[in-house]
C-alpha cells in the first residue's frame, strides 16, 4: 500500500534517451526533416564549428508549427514540430547566425560606453563625500544597506560587498597589483573600484543608492520618473549577459522588461507605449534605450546610423520578421533614430 501510494504522488520525470549523432548524422537529420543542403562540405564545417545545438536556435523559427489543444487546460496551444517549413535552406540559418553575431558586437560597443559613463557617474556624485563612499552604510538606501535578510543574515550592501571583494581579490590589473603593493590592507577609493565592476554589480549598486542620488544620476538621462532608470539598467544587463555569452539575441525575450517614462518626459520614446503585448520584453526597446543614453553621452556617436545599416541586413526569408525582435514597422522615420 505504501510503495502504490508513493508512486501515485511521485511526479512524472522523463528520461533523456536522444544518441549521440556526428556532424554527418546532423546533416542527416536536418535534411530528412526537410532542410535543403546543397553543400554538405560547408554544412559539415559550420556544424562541426559552431554546434548543432547553438545553431538550433536559429533554424527554430523555420520549423512547422500546429495548434493543438492542451488535454489539462482546454485552451488552444501552438505545437512547434521538428520538420521544416518547404523553402527551408541551409545557408539562410547561418546567414541569420553571423547577422546575430555582429548583432551582439555592435550592441556591446554601445553597452560599454554606458557601463563606462555610469561607472564616471556614481564615483563623482560619492567619491566628493568620502573616498570609500560604497562601503558606508549611512549613505546609501536602508533597505540596501540596513535591511537585514532573515535566512543569510546579511544585508543586500555586505552581499554586493563580497563580491566586490572577491573581485578585488582576484584582479590581476596592473592598476589593482600596484595599489596592493603600495596600500596593503586598505580598501580601494570608489573611483579605482568602480573599474572592477561588471554591469550586473553596477545596476544593483545603483538601485540602492538613495532616493536623490539615484535621481539626480537619472535626470542627467533625461528621466524624471521613479525607478524607471534602474529597470533600464536590468533590462540592459540581461542584454550584456545574453551578448556576453555569445547566445541568440536578434529576437529573444529577456526576463525583465523595462518601465517607460511618462508620455512627454522623454517625446523620443514615446512610441514604446503603442509596441504590442510582450514587445517589451524583446530587443528593440533596450536598443532605444540605448540610443537615448547615448544621446548625452556622446552626442556625436554613429551608431545609431551603423545599427540601422545593420538591421537591413536582416536575412530576407518568408519566416523572418523584424517585428520578432520588437521592431515597429516605421521604427528608421522616429526621432530617436533621425
Amino acid at each position: 500500500m505504501y510503495g502504490s501510494a508513493f508512486f501515485c504522488y511521485m511526479p512524472c520525470v522523463a528520461q533523456f534517451t536522444k544518441p549521440f549523432l556526428d556532424v554527418r548524422q546532423q546533416v542527416a537529420i536536418l535534411t530528412s526533416r526537410g532542410m535543403s543542403i546543397t553543400d554538405l562540405a560547408k554544412a559539415h564545417s559550420c556544424l562541426a564549428r559552431i554546434g548543432y545545438y547553438r545553431l538550433s536556435a536559429y533554424w527554430y523559427p523555420f520549423r512547422k508549427s500546429v495548434a493543438v489543444v492542451d488535454p489539462i487546460t482546454g485552451q488552444q496551444k501552438t505545437q512547434v514540430l521538428d520538420d521544416f517549413k518547404p523553402g527551408t535552406q541551409f545557408p539562410d540559418i547561418l546567414d541569420l547566425y553571423v547577422f546575430d553575431k555582429k548583432l551582439r558586437l555592435l550592441v556591446l560597443d554601445a553597452l560599454e560606453r554606458v557601463e563606462i559613463a555610469l561607472r564616471t557617474d556614481i564615483a563623482l556624485l560619492l567619491g566628493k563625500r568620502s573616498p570609500t563612499a560604497h562601503r558606508n552604510p549611512g549613505l546609501l538606501h536602508g533597505n540596501f544597506a540596513k535591511r537585514v535578510d532573515q535566512q543569510s543574515r546579511t544585508t543586500l550592501h555586505q552581499k554586493w560587498l563580497g563580491r566586490i571583494d572577491e573581485s578585488f581579490a582576484r584582479s590581476k590589473e596592473d592598476f589593482v597589483v600596484h595599489f596592493k603593493s603600495k596600500y596593503e590592507n586598505q580598501d580601494l577609493p570608489i573611483w579605482i573600484s568602480v573599474e572592477l565592476w561588471d554591469f550586473g554589480s553596477l545596476s544593483h549598486f545603483y538601485s540602492g543608492l538613495t532616493m536623490n542620488d539615484r535621481a539626480t544620476i537619472s535626470q542627467r538621462y533625461g528621466v524624471t520618473s521613479l525607478g524607471v532608470f534602474e529597470t533600464w539598467l536590468r533590462c540592459l544587463n540581461d542584454i550584456r549577459n545574453i551578448c556576453a555569452h555569445h547566445a541568440r539575441l536578434w529576437n529573444r525575450p529577456r526576463p525583465s522588461q523595462p518601465k517607460l517614462p511618462a508620455i512627454g518626459e522623454l517625446p523620443e520614446l514615446d512610441h514604446l507605449h503603442s509596441l504590442p503585448p510582450g514587445a517589451l520584453a524583446r530587443l528593440y526597446p533596450g536598443l532605444a534605450i540605448l540610443q537615448v543614453l547615448l544621446k548625452v553621452i556622446n552626442p556625436t556617436s554613429s551608431w545609431s546610423k551603423r545599427l540601422e545599416e545593420h538591421v537591413a541586413t536582416l536575412p530576407q526569408t518568408p519566416v523572418i520578421e523584424l517585428t520578432s525582435a520588437g521592431f515597429p514597422p516605421d521604427w528608421r522615420t522616429l526621432p530617436l533614430w533621425r
